[in-house]
């Protein structure tokens, strides 16, 4: 699959592109110049400057082809001005293109050992972040997740929802980290709140589960420096009956609840340790109840979004700008929550996001 999806992805960002000619209209305009101009202002010795170009964008037959060219034009320039020191100048195309063929033949390497490595990182993403309904029951959710290290597109951020008997239960979180370890913690955590969800009435025994997993995972894989490894964790259940929702914080962001315009913070009363931390702070977990009526907005979300900057370093005003959101569907939420966050960081983001949107509908 990796080798086919290579020249796949090449042919779609590289067709058609008019910096992909840029080495040959560099060529045409050198040598249009060469024979325009008198011989002693001699642009002739710029040709060797497209094959170089070439090599930061093409393949190397292409690239020695282009090199081919420019000696061809060379040693036609040097019949026509015979003064032009025409092999001094063919000897540099020659010694330019051979290692401008060598160069290419390295970046495209680089370029298949890159697209490998995305296509191991959005396979192991998906461990944590697998496809979830956008419906259970009368419960609308939608997702969003932006990694901050968009070459590898992988991070800590994890987020679920599974359906269960005691209701709808959701879950986000944030390891401290980024990369493989810290996937591999957020992977351990998701993988203990789908099977304790089912399991548990309690969300108080969830949480434990899923610090316990937690712990386990960091005596096995140790964390490389001094700094545990840590999570935040955020569970809410939505009851299948009734008008309630109850939240779980363990030291995670609080939700937002928007209500006709009206926006509440729902902060937890006592909070609860964070995962990994039971057994230094103990493992005192507290479940508080809120309204949560149909039509309400719900947005979990990780400190990725509230503390995306812009270029004064100001944090993104995420209370301020839910509270302007007129009623509309989770997808669309956080589809204009996406635009904005990109929009107000100008597309630098320092850390990875991850949200999740709610709405319960009238049955």
């Amino acid at each position: 699959m990796i080798e086919s999806a290579w020249p796949r992805l090449r042919r779609r960002y590289g067709r058609g592109s008019l910096v992909r000619l840029s080495p040959v209209i560099l060529t045409v305009v050198i040598a249009g110049l060469a024979y325009a101009t008198p011989p002693e202002m001699a642009f002739s010795r710029l040709l060797p400057a497209a094959p170089a170009l070439a090599a930061a964008m093409w393949p190397v037959l292409p690239t020695v082809l282009l090199g081919t060219v420019c000696l061809c034009l060379m040693i036609g320039l040097g019949f026509v001005f015979p003064d032009l020191g025409t092999w001094w100048t063919a000897g540099g195309i020659v010694a330019v293109t051979v290692a401008a063929a060598y160069g290419s033949h390295v970046r495209l390497q680089r370029e298949r050992t890159l697209f490998q490595v995305r296509l191991v990182a959005d396979a192991a993403q998906q461990v944590v972040l697998s496809p979830m309904p956008r419906r259970f029951g009368n419960v609308e959710i939608e997702s969003l997740y932006l990694a901050a290290a968009a070459e590898a597109r992988i991070g800590g951020d994890f987020y679920e929802v599974v359906d269960t008997p005691y209701g709808v239960r959701l879950l986000i979180g944030d390891v401290r980290g980024k990369g493989l370890p810290a996937v591999g913690a957020a992977a351990a955590i998701v993988n203990a709140f789908r099977e304790a969800a089912y399991g548990e009435t309690d969300m108080v025994e969830v949480a434990r589960r899923m610090d316990a997993s937690s712990t386990r995972y960091n005596a096995a894989f140790p964390p490389d420096g001094p700094m545990e490894r840590f999570a935040t964790a955020l569970l809410v259940e939505i009851p299948h009956e009734g008008g309630r929702i109850h939240i779980l914080n363990c030291g995670h962001p609080p939700p937002l609840l928007l209500s006709r315009r009206n926006l509440r913070v729902l902060e937890a009363a006592t909070p609860s340790p964070l995962l990994s931390l039971a057994e230094l702070i103990g493992d005192h977990y507290t479940v508080d109840s809120f309204d949560f009526a149909p039509d309400d907005l719900l947005l979990l979300y990780t400190d990725g979004i509230a503390e995306a900057r812009a270029h004064d370093g100001e944090f993104f005003p995420l209370t301020a700008w839910m509270r302007r959101q007129p009623p509309a569907p989770p997808r669309e939420l956080l589809r204009v929550l996406h635009r904005d966050l990109l929009r107000y960081s100008r597309g630098r983001l320092d850390d990875d996001i991850a949200a999740l949107a709610v709405r319960r509908r009238e049955v």
